[in-house]
């Protein structure tokens, strides 16, 4: 099975990786992490599509994703969960990361991008901080046991 977990920076997509990756034998790739299957950037991304396509039926593959287009590279038959959360709360979680402090012109990305991934088909939404993901889990449980 492969599972597709995409959304903005800061929203959780790691966390819900790392949860789901706790309970099932997986492998998991972020962001451009394909790049490690050869040294040649369009190759890998061939090679990371056709193992995503092989894997669908197989092997187990998170996939989180944060930048749109590499929504490109989820094959159909993907569980696709979007992951979203409150502007306030990403720009708290990037201070954070930025250690203490928001530069305007990053405020102003994160700004110009929320909401960017809320119109893409998904199978699962999970609003970080109010979704329980324990009945996430439970839901991606019932579609590795079909």
């Amino acid at each position: 099975m492969v599972i597709g977990i995409f959304g903005e920076s800061c929203t959780g997509k790691s966390t819900l990786a790392q949860k789901i990756a706790a309970s099932f034998p997986c492998e998991v790739f972020t962001g451009k992490d394909y790049l490690r299957l050869a040294k040649n950037e369009n190759l890998a991304k061939v090679m990371f599509q056709k193992k995503l396509t092989a894997a669908v039926n197989g092997e187990n593959i998170i996939y989180v994703i944060s930048e749109k287009e590499h929504l490109a590279l989820l094959p159909e038959g993907a569980l696709r969960i979007l992951v979203t959360a409150d502007l306030e709360l990403i720009k708290s979680r990037f201070t954070r990361r930025m250690r203490g402090s928001l530069p305007a012109p990053v405020a102003a990305m994160l700004e110009k991008k929320h909401g960017c991934f809320d119109t893409q088909p998904h199978d699962l939404h999970v609003v970080s901080a109010e979704t329980d993901l324990d009945a996430i889990l439970e839901k991606i449980h019932r579609q590795f046991d079909r």
